[in-house]
């Protein structure tokens, strides 16, 4: 008889592997074993550097990047040449969202924030494999419907609310995506992504470490209590945190 008191054993699904590097973007993961055999072996594991420019608005699509690690930020360019962020991708996320529904340029300009790593295919790639590949192209359209709706809202936040509530907003987003407490960035670089001047950015940190929610140091802010900067965000953030969860939990 067998002894009910032994415990089955559990094997680990073990991380899949491109060119000896694991999968984390959250995209990729999970894939049936046919999808993963047809996008895998097209896909290679790239550095992004911070300044990297992975798309550029009216230009043709060249690749698709699955983030693996750091932060690609989604930029609205006017004709004066002005830009303001509207989005940003860590792992969760990918690049080249008009290719999953049949596009081939780019509307926005896409930047390397923060340094890291992806997985890359070509855009002639991906449109090749996307027809077999029908979980993987319903998960970028879901993506892309998540990344609309957080340009909507941060385009609402842009114009209604304080700068230290965006900054504080931008620095929480930041940080579920990369991670780290330590964020790598510099005043001038933040002003361009908040779309404000420096001197506005200098004086919203300046309140939110004299407050004890960050250090700034040259090149990066260290966020020091999680909690309180959550209470010093805007609205925005909660509401972008929360669509973010209902797609992932919906996500096929």
């Amino acid at each position: 008889m067998a002894n009910r008191s032994s415990s089955t054993k559990v094997t680990k699904k073990a991380t899949p592997e491109i060119e000896g590097n694991p999968v984390r973007n959250e995209l990729l993961l999970g894939l049936p074993s046919l999808e993963c055999d047809s996008i895998f072996p097209q896909l290679t594991f790239v550095q992004m550097r911070t300044h990297d420019l992975l798309e550029d608005v009216e230009q043709p699509i060249k690749y698709a990047y699955f983030v693996d690690s750091g932060l690609v930020s989604v930029l609205n360019v006017m004709e004066s040449g002005k830009s303001v962020e509207v989005g940003i991708s860590g792992k969760e996320g990918c690049t080249a969202l008009p290719l999953a529904v049949g596009l081939k340029t780019s509307v926005a300009r896409l930047v390397v924030q923060v340094a890291g790593t992806a997985f890359r295919i070509s855009s002639e790639g991906l449109a090749r494999i996307l027809p077999r590949c029908t979980i993987l192209e319903k998960r970028m359209q879901q993506f892309g419907q998540v990344m609309a709706m957080t340009g909507a809202q941060v385009a609402a936040c842009n114009r209604l609310h304080e700068v230290d509530e965006r900054l504080a907003r931008w620095l929480l987003m930041t940080q579920d995506r990369i991670e780290s407490e330590v964020i790598p960035l510099t005043h001038e670089f933040l002003a361009h992504m908040l779309g404000t001047r420096r001197s506005s950015v200098t004086v919203a940190a300046g309140l939110l470490q004299k407050a004890g929610l960050i250090t700034y140091n040259r090149g990066s802010v260290k966020i020091e209590n999680r909690e309180r900067l959550e209470d010093a965000a805007c609205e925005c953030y909660d509401l972008i945190r929360k669509h973010t969860e209902i797609w992932k939990r919906e996500s096929v």
